[in-house]
């Protein structure tokens, strides 16, 4: 990515703003079951940290949307009877295949809560999950901050729900053949939110459930970024 950057056509790299949006952690959640360490919240952290200082120290004029992964539960319900859809006990099977209730669910639904870490309490389905807000406390620091770099959390995935048609089953269109990845369509309501999010303060940045009524909002006149991490 640095590379491209530097290389693009018609980009002055070092006078031009330019804008990153991470979300990653999903495929963590998807395999932690073979490798608790790999693939625990400490690993995620540690990688998000060394990703965002080399950003840092050699991307200037950098804003940084980090956006956190959705409460993943809800994929168990994205099913068909294709070839396709069969791929993701494959690729997702510890979230895919424990049973319901089991403890290795349990454990996997805690996790996921610990990724996200926006808020000390995460309700997710029906559980209450206490997290150690890692997340928040790196990315709410003054560690990426500076004159002309800033990470920005944005929680409009904390609560999302999986899109669900009016008789409450899963609306399908919202997901490719492999019943993981979104459609252009789940990707539209995707930048929605970042959109929504981008121009709002902290404290007024939307953590509702974007497959609800999502709509586009256009900023006030005169509205600018908030990217300091101070409490606003």
């Amino acid at each position: 990515m640095i590379d491209t950057f530097k290389s693009y056509p018609g980009l002055n790299f070092e006078e031009d703003w330019k804008v990153v949006t991470m979300l990653i952690g999903m495929n963590d959640i998807c395999d932690y079951c073979k490798d608790k360490t790999l693939f625990s919240p400490d690993s995620f952290i540690h990688y998000m940290t060394e990703a965002l200082d080399m950003m840092m120290k050699e991307i200037p004029r950098t804003m940084v949307n980090v956006v956190q992964i959705l409460p993943m539960r809800p994929l168990r319900e994205v099913q068909r009877p294709t070839p396709g859809c069969q791929l993701q006990k494959r690729f997702c099977s510890c979230l895919v295949q424990p049973e319901e209730n089991s403890t290795e669910l349990k454990e996997l639904v805690e996790i996921n809560a610990q990724f996200q870490a926006s808020e000390g309490v995460l309700k997710q389905d029906d559980s209450t999950v206490h997290t150690d807000r890692r997340l928040e406390r790196l990315l709410h620091g003054e560690r990426f901050f500076k004159k002309d770099f800033a990470v920005v959390l944005q929680p409009y995935l904390e609560n999302a729900g999986a899109p669900r048609l009016p008789d409450g089953t899963i609306d399908l269109s919202f997901f490719t053949a492999d019943c993981f990845h979104f459609t252009v369509k789940g990707h539209e309501e995707l930048a929605k939110g970042l959109w929504n999010n981008v121009p709002a303060c902290r404290r007024e940045r939307n953590n509702k459930d974007i497959f609800r009524a999502n709509t586009t909002h256009l900023p006030s006149k005169g509205a600018s970024l908030h990217l300091h991490q101070a409490p606003s």
